[in-house]
């Protein structure tokens, strides 16, 4: 498996790394993969491209 980096808020890493550990996760990585896979899996579910814009535009990710 490929691996990249990416950077994140020092408040907002602390606040992955403690919902992380309190939901048992081995790791924050895990943490990060399965809750992006959530998301992601909603948007997959859009039927058109113009409601997975509508849903990128509600979740704040475009303008």
């Amino acid at each position: 498996m490929s691996q990249e980096k990416i950077k994140i808020e020092k408040a907002l890493l602390d606040k992955v790394r403690r919902f992380a550990e309190m939901s048992g996760y081995s790791s924050v990585e895990e943490f990060v993969t399965h809750v992006l896979e959530k998301e992601i899996a909603k948007i997959e579910e859009a039927d058109s491209e113009e409601e997975i814009k509508k849903k990128l535009k509600g979740l704040g990710y475009i303008g």
